[in-house]
């Protein structure tokens, strides 16, 4: 008797079940909010032009002596924003003649899909940008002894997908992971992006931008004009 397919099944429904189990639940229950004297390391990804800009808007009202260290996520090729990153940093700067520094970093991933680039090998650089994202998000941190971050930020490109997926696999491991959220492309009035349909069901944390956006689905959160 053959016992191949029964542990394959059975190894597919453990899988399964751990992935239910690492979801977020739609209405999670409330958590006591950390001292405002921590601090929280953040990540977000800067995925060029308009989102770029919505990105670091959304930084630009922190406090970053809080949040801290920070960590900007880029695509290969998008020197723009690695500029508008380090060009925030300047204008969050300690004043003059403080000897504090705030830290950050600049971390550049495969773009998973390019422009124009043909569909047949797009599942190829997803791959290599997924294999890029692993490594930041769970092999660094395992040979530095540094987490990646307390808390994720995204909002909306493509290869943020793979960043997320990243993340789920050290969750799925039971590995350090930071919190998801997800902020909806102010543009996105009526309909969400692709990126926010796919991710919604995984992230901890998603916010849109128009109160029509949110209506019937408890999984959206509209908090007013973000950016």
């Amino acid at each position: 008797m053959s016992y191949g397919l029964p542990l394959a099944l059975l190894l597919a429904a453990a899988a399964l079940a751990r992935l239910y189990a690492v979801l977020p639940r739609a209405t999670p229950r409330r958590r006591t909010a950390p001292p405002r004297t921590g601090t929280c390391a953040l990540a977000v990804f800067l995925g060029s032009g308009g989102h770029t800009s919505e990105a670091l808007a959304l930084l630009a009202g922190l406090d970053f002596a809080r949040y801290t260290p920070r960590t900007y996520v880029l695509s290969s090729g998008d020197a723009l924003s690695a500029k508008k990153a380090i060009a925030l940093e300047a204008a969050k700067a300690s004043p003059a003649g403080s000897s504090r520094k705030s830290p950050y970093a600049l971390v550049t991933i495969p773009r998973a899909r390019r422009v124009h680039q043909p569909l047949l090998t797009t599942p190829f650089s997803s791959a290599v940008s997924l294999a890029a994202c692993a490594y930041h998000v769970a092999l660094a941190p395992l040979l530095t002894g540094r987490p990646f971050a307390d808390v994720l930020l995204v909002n909306g490109p493509g290869t943020c997908v793979m960043l997320c997926l990243a993340v789920y696999l050290n969750r799925f491991l039971g590995l350090p992971s930071p919190k998801l959220i997800y902020v909806e492309s102010f543009a996105r009035v009526k309909r969400l992006s692709l990126s926010g349909k796919i991710l919604k069901p995984f992230v901890d944390r998603f916010l849109v931008q128009w109160p029509d956006l949110a209506q019937g689905d408890s999984r959206l959160q509209y908090k007013g004009c973000l950016v």
